[in-house]
């Protein structure tokens, strides 16, 4: 996989198993934090209702097969997810820089806990403009709130 190039592509809805799958295992990888059982709650979330709401990209391999994808809503990315196989390959970068260039988002919430996720958004440009005890669903998982720094160059 070395030296491939990656390029941005649409997901079709007969797709949404395989994105779920990549969620399943990247946030297996990174969310040590969340209680046993979590995963399971979210899951069919993700599938039957968070998926439809946002604007979906992901990357592929030479297969065809998405490697991650990122979800939009607005000004805001909603998900950003890239299987642990492949992380640390620049997918993440490429997403992300496909949200703010070409759907315009400067906004992401992050799990605290996530630090490798707070670590990467931060090098990208952004700021923590505020912080949450809860997540959205009201679970005791801190949320950043992250903003895009408008002094740095794109």
């Amino acid at each position: 996989m070395a030296g491939m190039k990656y390029a941005i592509d649409q997901v079709d809805t007969g797709e949404f198993p395989l994105l779920v799958e990549i969620w399943e295992a990247s946030v297996r990888a990174t969310h040590d934090f969340l209680e046993v059982g979590d995963i399971e709650y979210f899951k069919p979330l993700i599938l039957n209702q968070y998926l439809g709401l946002v604007d979906l990209a992901c990357v592929r391999n030479e297969n065809g097969m998405p490697l991650g994808f990122i979800g939009v809503a607005e000004d805001k990315v909603e998900m950003l997810f890239v299987h642990p196989d492949v992380m640390g390959k620049g997918i993440g970068k490429l997403l992300m820089d496909h949200a703010i260039k070409h759907l315009k988002s400067n906004k992401v919430d992050v799990n605290e806990d996530n630090k490798q996720a707070v670590g990467f958004y931060l090098h990208l440009g952004f700021r923590i403009v505020s912080r949450s005890a809860v997540d959205a669903m009201g679970k005791p998982y801190p949320i950043l709130h992250m903003e895009l720094n408008d002094e740095i160059d794109r």
